[in-house]
């Protein structure tokens, strides 16, 4: 999937020009929040499990680490997200940020972890936002 595209839809003859701001990487199995796990929940799954080869462990664990120094944590992980919140993509200023996700989606393809890359426009009531995400419930 190319992230800078833009989606067109035919419907009923009528042609549909989607901008999604939003982008998220989700499993299609619900964690804690009754809400489907992101990437980076899924890679934790597969590593406490003991399921990554030493290999792939050491991979997850570098982008990981690049992510945390790089990108802003939301608040409303500070307390164990108690209310449940999920973090979505800007599309357009984290497309640099979205191409480092590109190895952790071949570890979940690996592992046999079902995922989807959700596009949207309204992903939820946004209680966080900095220049590359927004955390939304």
């Amino acid at each position: 999937m190319k992230i800078d595209s833009i989606f067109v839809l035919t419907y009923k003859k009528a042609v549909i020009t989607i901008f999604p701001k939003y982008l998220r990487v989700q499993t299609r199995y619900c964690g804690r929040t009754g809400k489907p796990v992101g990437i980076f929940t899924a890679c934790w799954h597969l590593l406490r499990a003991e399921k990554l080869s030493d290999d792939d462990k050491t991979l997850f664990l570098k982008i990981e680490s690049w992510f945390v120094e790089n990108l802003l944590k939301p608040e409303f992980y500070e307390n164990g997200n108690e209310i449940k919140g999920t973090t979505w993509f800007k599309r357009i200023p984290s497309e640099h940020l979205v191409k480092e996700l590109e190895p952790l989606m071949a570890l979940l393809d690996k592992y046999g972890v079902k995922y989807d890359v959700v596009l949207s426009n309204y992903p939820g009531d946004i209680i966080y936002e900095d220049d590359y995400q927004v955390g939304v419930i």
